[in-house]
């Protein structure tokens, strides 16, 4: 995953691919010559050329930190270098680029960097299928990106690029590492991972394809192995993590609250110990039936409560399960364990059909199931032949294994409830284990209270989990009343999972617990394109750190990349070779490189102070600059690049670097941009190249475009027709702007007072003064970008209807207003007509205009509103108001909102300027 809306892992168009689109450029390129024909003197190729190479002369978009100004830090998520640039890229870019201008308009001292995710795996398969290094290979793409951004005039401040691969950054990658090994944060353990044996690295889940082959070896069997991995401790800040999100509320979109919040996963419940009985079992791999008997006929105390855990069999082996609902406890018709949980093994040696379990045991490992699709995947598992007791009933239960266990979440293990749990309900049917009911609901369909259906054999009295309409049974998972649960029968499910946790504690069989979902972040990758982890292994001294006076440790320059065999760095005995920072003596780096989510979770705090040497970032500068004010990008990095840089900038804090806890205030997630209905992607096969658009239509009008098509949150489907439509309204801006400029009107603008005015030239600036309200409404509140472009667009057919009767000083004020409220949009052309309408400085010495309250008031009507036909109040509203704001207006008004009060409303009838008609009953 990378941060930006740019190509995945599999990389961006190669120069054969777009060398390969010029048809469909050519294609462009004839429509505008059918469609639009020479048009005017607007040549956006000469004027963008122009304006650029003045920017840079005037240096206009270089900012330094001024605690005497306001500033604002608007970034756009660090794009990975791979390929060249399309038109669904550039959006975003575009959007934060409209938002950095407004800003400086507006008097803010602006931070607008651009760097380069610059390291990865990609790069490396890259490298080896072109026979080339990764440095080169990833150097040609940042060059070729760096082009087109330019081409399109985006507002970078271009002293502050950084590349994530180069030993002046990366080294600060070590550096932390150290200080979080110091604090514990970073350790090194066994961990299981998805491990291609002819790579020789291991896998992300998302590498492991067609049911457990390698992506790049679609015939090697993908293995689970233990390995031994570098972690960095983000369980440590789960709950930090966690409650920080209300710092964010407001700013960040809910829905990536919601995914923080979903990834992280506090749980509150109770951890339990089932003991293992050391007497074996006839196999339960025929079916159920014999399963629910010896269920049944093996209870010790089972309605009295007073269950425990003694006479611990195996070894003294016990399982322990986490549960949020102790209450169902008594419902419990097995455990369930994970493949990988370090007790299966021991539990199925020595009983019967050994072998066969053993080798599904392995078969299940190697097709083990992703967190994500836990709820949708088909459910697996065995009985190992064992059995665990039931604390509080006293009931023998039998010791499963599932696939939809996972060893990352909890512990490893659950007690399988399946009248009260969806997917322990689906294993249950399917492998035959009885459905116990010990949750009833608190009332019936017909709203009449169930009693207790408790039986004398712990059955359900004749109920099942629950029905359907259809009448096929199924899991009841709400609270209710406790059932079948000895002393706890009648008591709330709260009432019921308070006192089961305190007795647990009490009698020592378990105590309340809170757990995460959330994960240490495994960061060991097995080959040479990412960062050194900075550690040795002496066999005297055993792990010890490099220095911080040895970082950065670099990559070797002549790596052997073959994508295949051990890691890159472990093959390479000068690098991997060294003396014992401590004793002397001889000992060996650490061969792993760092996942490269390292780089960019920290990457916006070095563009604050790009070139120190001697620390990442100097603490007040990025005091001064942080938090971001407006982060931008894709939806697909709401997870772990937000969460990691989240957690990053919290041990930051910690270290005494900066003062704040979360990294960005506002964050904004754009929509795609489709083509055929597709998102635009070189794998598609449907890009449009950025570079060929601006050379066909000029960079502003691409811009344009992007903006004008959609809301920013939405995706938005191209059309050649709209870029030529967009193509052709700046060249009708271009020419009114012409024709003022061919008046001689001066250098100065004549105001006239609004009393002098004629009608017409009234009813424009009314007009202008309007829109500019709304434009700057749009630009602060909303970013409808496309509503402001409909609101200039009408502006200027305005201007085209008043050529007669408008004198040309009122003219030109218009223009300039227009002109103000283009520059962020389309900042070349408003350069150009800037200095068309007579203007010797460039707009960056120009602020936002201010639109003239008096002018810009709506025209304002009086609406009848009335009451199932009856007229209950007359309000005074903006012409042209919509039905919800007329609504909103009408029930805060006293007189209607009294015959409204206790009823519904089932119809409203609105007629626009005139009625509105609310039917109630």
């Amino acid at each position: 995953m990378r941060r930006g809306s740019l190509e995945s892992k599999s990389g961006g168009p190669s120069p054969r691919e777009l060398r390969a689109s010029k048809p469909a450029c050519a294609r462009q390129a004839a429509a505008v010559q059918r469609g639009l024909g020479n048009v005017g003197d607007y040549k956006p190729q000469e004027i963008e050329a122009k304006w650029q190479k003045r920017w840079n002369e005037h240096r206009v978009f270089e900012s330094e930190a001024d605690p005497k100004k306001t500033k604002y830090y608007v970034l756009e998520m660090l794009p990975y270098p791979s390929g060249t640039l399309h038109m669904g890229h550039m959006r975003n870019y575009t959007i934060g680029d409209v938002v950095a201008r407004t800003k400086r308009m507006k008097g803010f001292n602006v931070l607008h960097p651009m760097g380069w995710d610059a390291f990865g795996l990609p790069a490396e398969n890259a490298a080896i299928q072109n026979k080339t290094h990764p440095r080169t290979w990833t150097n040609n793409n940042i060059a070729e990106f760096q082009r087109v951004l330019r081409r399109f005039g985006f507002s970078y401040d271009w002293r502050r690029e950084i590349s994530t691969c180069e030993p002046e950054y990366y080294k600060w990658n070590q550096w932390f590492f150290l200080r979080m090994l110091e604090r514990g944060l970073a350790y090194r353990k066994k961990s299981r991972v998805n491990w291609c044996p002819k790579c020789c690295t291991v896998l992300a889940n998302e590498q492991v394809v067609n049911g457990g082959y390698c992506w790049r070896h679609e015939k090697t069997l993908v293995e689970a192995r233990e390995i031994e991995q570098w972690f960095l401790k983000t369980t440590a800040y789960a709950e930090q993590l966690l409650e920080d999100l209300k710092l964010l509320e407001g700013g960040w979109p809910e829905r990536v609250i919601t995914m923080q919040r979903n990834w992280i996963g506090k749980s509150t419940g109770a951890k339990i110990w089932f003991a293992v009985e050391s007497s074996e079992a006839k196999s339960q791999e025929g079916g159920g039936d014999d399963v629910a008997a010896k269920a049944a006929t093996h209870k010790t105390e089972a309605t009295t409560g007073k269950g425990n855990a003694k006479g611990i069999g195996l070894g003294g082996a016990r399982i322990e399960v986490f549960t949020t609902r102790i209450d169902t406890i008594f419902g419990a018709s097995a455990i369930i364990m994970a493949p990988n949980h370090p007790l299966v093994r021991e539990l199925i040696a020595g009983t019967p059909e050994q072998a066969k379990k053993e080798a599904k045991l392995a078969q299940m490992k190697l097709s083990s199931v992703k967190m994500e699709d836990i709820a949708t995947a088909e459910k697996d598992g065995f009985f190992t032949g064992r059995y665990a007791v039931n604390p509080f009933s006293g009931e023998r239960i039998p010791i499963w294994v599932g696939n939809f266990v996972l060893m990352e979440y909890g512990t490893g293990a659950i007690m399988a409830v399946p009248a009260h749990d969806e997917r322990d309900f689906e294993f249950a049917k399917k492998f035959g284990l009885p459905i116990p009911v010990v949750v009833k609901p608190v009332e019936s369909s017909n709203g009449r209270f169930l009693a207790d259906a408790r039986d004398d054999t712990g059955g359900v009295g004749g109920l099942e989990a629950g029905a359907t309409e259809g009448g096929a049974p199924s899991a009841f998972t709400e609270y209710g009343v406790s059932a079948n649960s000895g002393p706890y029968s009648g008591l709330t499910s709260a009432e019921a999972m308070e006192r089961m946790a305190a007795d647990a504690q009490a009698r020592g069989f378990g105590k309340k617990e809170t757990i995460y979902r959330l994960r240490d972040w495994g960061i060991s990758r097995q080959r040479y394109w990412g960062t050194p982890i900075p550690v040795i292994y002496c066999p005297k001294d055993g792990m010890v750190p490099v220095l911080d006076r040895d970082l950065p440790v670099v990559l070797p320059a002549n790596p052997k990349l073959t994508g295949e065999g051990e890691s890159p760095l472990a093959t390479d005995p000068e690098f991997a070779n060294v003396k014992c920072p401590k004793c002397g003596g001889p000992a060996r780096r650490e061969t792993d490189t760092m996942d490269t989510f390292v780089d960019s979770s920290w990457y916006f705090y070095r563009y604050c102070d790009p070139n120190n040497d001697k620390a990442p970032f100097e603490s007040a500068k990025a005091n001064y600059w942080f938090p971001i004010d407006q982060y931008i990008g894709g939806i697909e990095h709401a997870i772990l690049h937000l969460m990691y840089s989240r957690f990053w900038t919290k041990v930051m804090r910690d270290i005494g670097l900066i003062s704040h806890s979360e990294p960005a205030a506002r964050l904004f997630t754009q929509g795609m941009v489709l083509k055929d209905g597709t998102a635009m992607s070189k794998s598609a096969g449907n890009v449009v190249g950025a570079l060929e658009m601006a050379e066909r239509y000029g960079a502003d009008t691409g811009r344009l475009y992007t903006l004008f098509a959609a809301p920013p949150e939405k995706d938005l489907e191209w059309s050649e027709e709209s870029i030529e439509g967009s193509w052709r309204f700046l060249n009708r801006v271009y020419r009114l702007v012409e024709k003022a400029a061919k008046e001689g009107l001066g250098t100065e603008t004549q105001r006239n007072a609004i009393e002098e005015m004629t009608a017409a030239e009234k009813a424009l600036l009314r007009k202008t003064h309007q829109t500019l309200r709304r434009v700057t409404q749009d630009f602060e509140t909303r970013w409808h970008f496309n509503s402001a472009i409909a609101q200039i667009m009408e502006l200027t057919n305005a201007l085209y209807a008043a050529e007669d009767g408008v004198r040309p000083e009122v003219r030109k004020e218009v223009l300039e207003i227009l002109t103000l409220m283009l520059a962020p949009m389309t900042p070349h052309l408003a350069e150009e007509l800037w200095e068309m309408l007579g203007h010797s400085g460039g707009l960056w010495t120009v602020g936002w205009p201010a639109y003239n309250a008096e002018l810009a008031k709506e025209e304002e009507v009086e609406i009848v509103v009335q009451v199932n036909g009856r007229v209950r109040g007359k309000l005074k509203v903006a012409a042209g108001a919509s039905q919800g704001e007329v609504m909103k207006l009408a029930e805060s008004d006293a007189g209607v909102a009294a015959h409204l009060k206790g009823k519904k409303i089932v119809k409203v009838v609105y007629v626009q300027d005139k009625l509105l008609n609310i039917v109630v009953r």
